[in-house]
């Protein structure tokens, strides 16, 4: 293995197959095909797939999963019978240090709070062939951005951002566990042959502008379901004015959009941060085969014969965006979100400021933020927020640390956190003096669903650049533009801010840190995984029980779902995150989250049994301990969000049979597919409002489940009358004999 990342012969290998794929598809590609086409698991299934609607099986090189969801997806892959990963794989401890006071501190906090979880990912790891990353190392993204990706690769990771990669031309899709033990056990890796949304960069980032803006403009256009099932590709002379790690920036944030992963061709800015990263041989062999790593130049004369949709943006008119709150699509460009403050009435006051995430966390980001902080300090501004940081990897933080970008922030007040991602995924103990004031934060990260970063319902959470983060904390409102405005500071002058500037790369390299890689064994046989029966952080996995051979009949409505019901809905994160190896103990969260239809409350739906109201998670127990399977129904877009496979495998263990629903996120539904349950649509969206809150309900024409025949529900109405509708399903060949075994995962052991 070449730096253990990929075969010195992978491009040569690579060209040869796309010879073959030109041979057989005989028309000009794009980038996201060719490196598709060339990872066909088998290459005598070579054919022309449609788009959005034909499955391939596909061969990925690589594997990364993060602390979180590796717990389930190891604890998955020990049942499957395999000595080694079957491709090169890593665990990242990125998702389970709480940020609190401080780096040192809550790593050292972290390390014994999650000792039992660090030693059962670091001794499975070690068994098996898969390179550790210590708490502290730094986000799982970062990580790989830094070590593992490569232009042409293909890799699945278990967190739904793992198409960061795709900033180094890297096909990299978010996956569930079940997915990812699929690839290290060395199946057929299946995916629906994505659709392609061509955007066209033109002009030149400037300014206040930031490669984060990209992705947030484009986020307004396609809204949160916009990229479902598409691979959005970039192209167009406005690349070049992109570093690598902002195109990252702007792959990274394409989960937003429910897009399966984004990508850029390679370049010099590519082949500069491979060089600077330590992978010069990568940077150099793909250089020789540089035409091949960009899409043809047919497609890029005439984009919309070759995309399903094209999309331009010009840079030079691109303003800065701050989106929210609540949701990642509600976009403003920095020239209309004071009039959209004042006509939303919402709370003007920035409370706290954040930077650092999987998406803004490099070298450049902090470069340019601290280059605000500097004016700050230099011009005797006091910030009038909080101010946290949390940087992307430890290579990126000591060097920062040399390079006297941290010192700005920590002179204004600024707290540095651990390499790690904290407040972005809800690991953040915020101090505030009133919880039920309504308030408003800014943040560099991807997601602002509510609750997420504090649990606080009241919390306004905004999402932008780090550059304007860093501003808006400065000001201490969201009204203040720093194109146009200044800051009073402690004298009382007017200080206008000069736009940011700062190094994509440090020009004296990266410094020598820690890497936090622990390389596995090279023989793990004799390593034992141990997990104690009293465990209340791991659990050994029970296989789900096979289909019965029968029609679901007389199924309780568990809940009616109403409005947005994210994963983050589905299954919490925050203190949750402890019990993602403890399927019994996690499933507690279950949709605790979720608005109620019928009474517009989270946690309170109706048991059946008794005409009592209860937790979700309760009421399903006691469905279950009655022998009654259970479904749920939900709006549009259900399972939103994060990879989380627990999504599914919760309501699957508490007895859930279906989820019935208006449309599903890209991840989710696979999820539910590869846990054993049905994940079936409405035909007729206003069919959602014939479900009533204390009926029962048949699916039916399961016995003659097949690819393309809608199944048919039947509501039994508390008053006696009945209704049936058509609900459709995407389930293939395959995957119904997924259903019928009970889950994938049994597939492996028939």
């Amino acid at each position: 293995m070449q730096n253990n990342i990929l075969p010195n012969t992978f491009y040569s290998e690579y060209q040869k197959r796309l010879t073959e794929v030109r041979s057989h598809l005989n028309r000009p590609l794009t980038l996201a095909e060719k490196i598709l086409y060339v990872h066909l698991f088998d290459s005598k299934e070579l054919k022309s797939y449609e788009r959005g609607s034909d499955y391939a099986y596909f061969a990925p090189d690589r594997v990364a999963m993060q602390d979180a969801t590796a717990q389930m997806a190891l604890l998955q892959f020990m049942n499957a019978g395999k000595s080694k990963t079957a491709v090169p794989s890593s665990v990242h401890c990125d998702h389970l240090v709480t940020a609190k006071v401080g780096a040192s501190d809550d790593l050292h906090s972290a390390n014994i709070t999650n000792k039992e979880v660090y030693d059962f990912l670091l001794s499975v790891s070690q068994k098996y062939g898969i390179d550790f990353w210590k708490p502290g190392a730094g986000i799982i993204h970062q990580v790989v951005l830094e070590n593992y990706a490569f232009p042409g690769g293909m890799m699945v990771g278990t967190d739904s951002h793992t198409p960061n990669a795709g900033g180094l031309s890297m096909i990299a899709i978010g996956v569930g566990g079940a997915d990812a033990v699929d690839v290290m056990v060395g199946m057929p890796w299946e995916l629906k042959m994505p659709k392609l949304i061509g955007v066209k960069l033109t002009g030149r980032m400037n300014g206040w502008t930031s490669p984060k803006d990209v992705i947030l403009k484009l986020a307004g256009i396609l809204t949160v379901k916009g990229g479902t099932n598409a691979i959005i590709e970039y192209f167009g002379e406005g690349l070049s004015s992109l570093s690598a790690t902002g195109k990252a920036t702007i792959c990274n944030m394409g989960a937003e959009v429910g897009a399966t992963t984004s990508i850029f061709p390679f370049d010099e800015k590519t082949a500069y941060y491979l060089k600077a990263t330590g992978r010069a041989d990568i940077a150099e062999q793909a250089a020789a085969v540089a035409v091949d790593l960009q899409a043809d130049a047919e497609a890029i004369a005439a984009p919309e014969q070759y995309y399903d949709r094209v999309i331009e943006i010009n840079l030079d008119e691109l303003e800065p965006y701050i989106n929210g709150p609540f949701t990642p699509d509600a976009a403003h460009p920095i020239s209309e979100f004071v009039k959209i403050v004042k006509e939303k009435n919402y709370p003007e006051t920035v409370e706290v400021g954040l930077i650092g995430s999987c998406t803004n966390s490099s070298y450049e980001d902090l470069a340019k933020a601290a280059s605000i902080a500097r004016q700050a300090n230099e011009n005797n501004i006091e910030t009038k927020a909080k101010f946290i940081l949390s940087p992307g990897s430890e290579k990126v933080r000591a060097t920062a640390e040399r390079d006297g970008l941290l010192a700005p922030f920590e002179q204004f007040g600024g707290l540095i956190m651990a390499n790690a991602c904290g407040p972005c995924i809800g690991q953040w103990k915020r101090q505030t003096d009133d919880p039920q004031a309504l308030n408003s934060i800014v943040s560099s990260f991807n997601r602002n669903f509510a609750k997420r970063a504090d649990g606080n319902p009241n919390t306004y959470h905004f999402v932008t650049s780090p550059n304007l983060v860093t501003a808006l904390t400065l000001a201490g409102r969201l009204t203040f533009n720093p194109l146009t405005d200044t800051i009073t500071n402690k004298e009382g002058k007017a200080i206008k801010l000069q736009e940011p500037v700062g190094d994509e790369l440090p020009l004296e390299g990266f410094a020598q840190a820690e890497s936090g890689c622990l390389k596995p064994s090279a023989d793990g046989s004799s390593i034992e995984v141990k997990i104690a029966p009293d465990s209340q952080r791991l659990q050994k996995l029970q296989p789900f029980a096979p289909w019965d051979g029968n029609d679901y009949k007389g199924l309780a409505l568990l809940i009616k779902t109403q409005g947005k019901c994210t994963t983050d809905h589905i299954s919490m994160a925050g203190e949750w995150l402890r019990f993602r190896g403890h399927l019994e103990n996690i499933s507690d969260n279950l949709l605790m989250g979720a608005v109620n239809a019928f009474n517009e409350k989270t946690n309170e739906v109706l048991n059946p049994l008794d005409g009592s109201y209860g937790k979700v998670s309760q009421v399903a127990k006691t469905l279950k301990s009655q022998g009654i399977s259970s479904i749920v129904v939900a709006e549009e877009n259900y399972g939103e969000g994060s990879s989380r496979e627990h999504a599914a495998m919760e309501p699957r263990f508490l007895g859930v049979k279906a989820i019935l629903s208006k449309s599903f996120a890209r991840i989710h539904e696979t999820n539910l597919k590869k846990q054993g349950l049905l994940a079936l649509t409405f035909a007729n969206a206003s069919d959602y409002d014939k479900v009533k809150e204390n009926d029962t309900i048949d699916i039916l024409g399961l016995t003659e489940f097949a690819p393309g025949k809608p199944l048919t529900i039947k509501l039994h109405h508390a008053d006696g009358s009945e209704e049936s509708f058509a609900a459709n399903h995407t389930y293939n060949t395959e995957q119904i004999e997924w259903f019928k075994a009970g889950c994938a995962l049994n597939m492996m052991k028939i």
